[in-house]
C-alpha cells in the first residue's frame, strides 16, 4: 500500500480527494491536515510515502511545507496539487523539492497515477504547465532585486523595506525601479504578483 499524507484547507476538497484515492486498492490516505504548519507534524506521526499537498494554505503554503517536509522526512516524496496552473508555481515547487506537479482539474485517474509514479521515484509534472514554465525562461532579476520585491510583497514602505535590507532608500527606489521595468509591470504591486506567478520570488 502507498501511504498518503493530504494537505488541503478546503476541507470538503479534502474529503473529496480522500474518497476517490481511497477507491484505488494501493493507495491508504493516512492523514489529512488543513494547513501547512500541520503538514510534518502530521507526516511524522503519520510516515506516508506520499504528501499531496496544496498551494494555497493558511499557516504556511503548501511550497514552504513541501521544503520542510523534504528536510524532515527524506523518504517521503512530495506531489503539489494546486487549483493555479502558475508556471512560477512550478518551479518553485521543484525546487522546494517537490516530484510532482498537478492541477487540480485533472482527471481523477491522472492524480492516482501520479501518486504511484512519484512512488516510483519519477517524476511527474502537468505537461502544459511545463511547457509554459520553459517558455517562461529563467528570472532576470538581480539578487538584491529579488530581495527587494520579496521585501515589498507585504506592501512594506520604501523606508522599511530599507531598514530590513540595510541599504539607503535611494538604493532600495533603484532597485525596485529596475523590477519593475523587468517585469514589465506599471507598480511595486504588480512587479511582486508577475514576478511571483514566473517563479522568480
Amino acid at each position: 500500500m502507498i501511504r498518503v499524507l493530504l494537505a488541503d484547507d478546503q476541507a470538503m476538497v479534502r474529503g473529496a480527494l480522500a474518497a476517490m484515492l481511497g477507491l484505488e486498492r494501493d493507495i491508504e490516505i493516512v492523514a489529512q491536515v488543513g494547513t501547512g504548519s500541520a503538514v510534518v507534524p502530521a507526516a511524522r506521526a503519520s510516515r506516508p510515502d506520499v504528501a499531496l499537498l496544496d498551494v494555497q494554505m493558511p499557516d504556511g503554503d503548501g511550497l514552504t511545507a513541501a521544503r520542510e517536509l523534504r528536510a524532515a522526512l527524506p523518504s517521503c516524496r512530495v506531489v503539489v496539487l494546486t487549483t493555479f496552473g502558475r508556471p512560477g508555481y512550478l518551479a518553485r515547487a521543484i525546487r522546494a523539492g517537490a516530484s510532482g506537479f498537478v492541477v487540480k482539474d485533472a482527471p481523477p485517474e491522472q492524480l492516482a497515477d501520479a501518486v504511484r509514479r512519484v512512488h516510483a521515484g519519477l517524476r511527474v509534472v502537468d505537461p502544459a504547465l511545463a511547457a509554459e514554465s520553459l517558455s517562461s525562461g529563467m528570472s532576470p532579476l538581480t539578487g538584491r532585486e529579488h530581495d527587494v520585491l520579496v521585501a515589498a510583497t507585504d506592501g512594506a514602505t520604501v523606508a522599511h523595506i530599507a531598514a530590513d535590507l540595510h541599504l539607503s532608500e535611494g538604493t532600495v527606489r533603484n532597485h525596485l525601479s529596475a523590477a519593475i521595468g523587468k517585469t514589465g509591470a506599471r507598480t511595486r504591486a504588480e512587479a511582486v504578483r508577475l514576478a511571483d506567478e514566473r517563479g522568480w520570488l
